[in-house]
């Protein structure tokens, strides 16, 4: 509908300046909104307003100008007006919505698809949480946001990898093994003075006791470095197979999983190191090697390798994301906590060395979720031991409640998620809010099949045409905006504006089903009706599925 009153109103504009009504031929690009408010029309725009310096005449003069020459072969505009400065506000005929309701059913589970990506190449990687705990309710927002940005983009054309990177290197699978191997001594009746700064919870001990299990007094016997090392790749490669578990029931895969350690094995850490250092961009100074990071924007350079020869984590981070533009990806998106932001830089200024453009890369940072019961706190602490865990929260609310809540606001506010809260059958809870038209629209469908016989609705103009009340209006015209949504999303990267119009369709919904029977004793507008709101049924599931959460057919 934009695109054709696009189109109405530049050649209106056209034909003023060939009539003499404006005086220059130059027209800026045709913006088309929704009015904020109802009663100002269906669509609007402002170029009447932004043509001012150029026509060098008063906005209200162009925008009659425009209207005097509007040219409506097909009839889709009912009257016009002009409000304010010089807004020219539309009223679009009914009859012109319905192609929208017969769009929507041949297209089915690609409406709203588009090819704006044009199969270019992307990375998503996200979650990468260190296989040191459990997942936790933060890894669990941010596993939601990366796995709709991957499948809002896949809809929209673009080629997209999903991957977890695995930090199986370094000084915290270190802390690990020491943790577990601590434990593990503990369990033997030494007296272990427990380090402070390793992992304290109870899955600690669980590792430590199957290994006192299995290797009985095995690892005493051993060298301390070689035993803490058994245990750390012990308890890393559990941790992780329950990682995986655990997003694999909140509906997450990964197209790969990428083991840091790999990066020195393949001896691609040193590779890029020396690469640099040849171009003078990584220099020795005090004994360690220091990234000229501060020539490409960051505020101080960085250390690469350490004095005492190890190699920070910014070394391995500089040649995975190389190694990620020689994978072939065009583009690579990095879903990080909101405590990463610090770290954008360094890796914007290792990307720019490499010679790629910085716009290339982009993070999506990822702020706390506060976990509440009823209203109150629950402590959490990855450390200590005492926290929720993902998995506690999907057995608490389920997959679909924690998913769609995790995506109800921007990534970049912090949210709150109040567990009760996600359990309520009520209007209250977002998701049940959603879900239930589906189930009511399927409930819908069953009656109709049972009273009246009905089993599938088809496109008929009489039938489509009984389709007159506001709110019927409403409804159509918020499913044609979905594509769009879906692009606005899909640009800048934002699920949350699906969460956002699912939610205000199912406001509709409700607001038409408690004011309008769907299954009426005038077959024509009951099958009307039923294309409507199957239409509807249609592009919630649609829209569920981009957020990972069902469309379930009852509740």
């Amino acid at each position: 509908m934009k695109l054709k009153l696009k189109e109405i109103i530049l050649n209106a504009a056209k034909k003023a300046h060939e009539n003499g009504a404006l005086p220059s031929s130059e027209f800026p690009g045709v913006e088309i909104e929704e009015p904020k408010v109802e009663s100002h029309g269906d669509l609007s725009t402002n170029i009447a307003m932004i043509s001012a310096a150029i026509q060098k005449l008063p906005p209200r003069k162009i925008a009659e100008a425009i209207i005097n020459h509007l040219e409506d072969p097909e009839n889709i505009i009912e009257k016009t007006d002009i409000a304010g400065p010089g807004f020219i506000n539309f009223f679009i005929t009914m009859s012109s919505w319905y192609p929208v309701l017969r769009k929507i059913h041949t297209e089915d589970t690609s409406y709203g698809a588009s090819d704006i990506g044009k199969g270019e190449k992307i990375q998503v990687e996200f979650v990468s949480a260190n296989p040191t705990g459990p997942l936790h309710v933060g890894h669990g927002r941010g596993a939601a946001v990366g796995d709709s940005v991957a499948r809002l983009l896949s809809f929209c054309g673009y080629n997209v990898q999903k991957e977890y990177y695995v930090n199986d290197s370094g000084r915290q699978i270190r802390t690990l093994g020491l943790s577990v191997f601590s434990r593990y001594r503990e369990l033997h009746g030494e007296d272990v003075d427990f380090p402070a700064d390793c992992y304290q919870g109870e899955y600690i001990y669980g590792f430590a006791r199957t290994l006192m299990e299995e290797k009985k007094h095995d690892l005493q016997d051993k060298n301390e470095d070689d035993a803490i090392i058994y245990c750390a790749r012990f308890a890393a490669k559990n941790i992780l197979d329950g990682i995986a578990t655990d997003l694999d029931r909140f509906g997450i895969s990964f197209d790969n999983w990428y083991s840091e350690q790999t990066l020195y094995e393949s001896g691609k850490v040193d590779a890029v190191i020396e690469d640099l250092k040849k171009r003078d961009i990584i220099y020795e100074k005090d004994g360690a090697l220091w990234f000229r990071t501060s020539d490409y924007g960051d505020e101080k350079d960085r250390v690469v390798v350490r004095q005492n020869g190890l190699k920070t984590y910014f070394a391995s981070d500089i040649a995975y994301h190389q190694d990620k533009f020689d994978r072939g990806f065009k583009r690579i998106i990095d879903v990080w906590g909101a405590d990463h932001h610090g770290y954008i830089p360094r890796i914007e200024a290792s990307i720019a060395a490499s010679g790629r453009k910085r716009d290339r890369f982009n993070v999506i940072l990822v702020q706390l979720v506060n976990l509440l019961r009823d209203g109150e706190p629950v402590a959490m602490s990855t450390r200590s031991g005492e926290f929720e865990t993902l998995s506690d929260v999907i057995n608490e609310v389920g997959a679909d409640a924690a998913r769609f809540i995790f995506l109800t606001r921007h990534y970049e506010s912090p949210l709150d998620f109040d567990l009760e809260l996600a359990k309520k059958k009520s209007n209250d809870n977002p998701v049940y809010y959603v879900q239930y038209v589906h189930a009511r629209i399927s409930s819908i469908m069953r009656k109709a099949e049972q009273e009246k016989q009905i089993k599938d609705v088809a496109w008929s103009d009489p039938a489509v045409s009984m389709l007159k009340a506001p709110e019927e209006a409403q409804l159509i015209r918020a499913l044609a905006r979905y594509p769009e949504v879906l692009q606005v999303s899909a640009k800048h990267l934002e699920p949350h504006r699906i969460t956002f119009y699912l939610m205000n369709l199912a406001s509709l919904f409700h607001s038409y089903y408690n004011k309008h029977k769907v299954l009426t004793e005038d077959s024509l507008l009951t099958q009307g009706r039923l294309y409507l709101v199957v239409a509807v049924k249609k592009v919630i599931r649609n829209g569920l599925t981009l957020l990972g959460v069902s469309a379930p057919e009852k509740m």
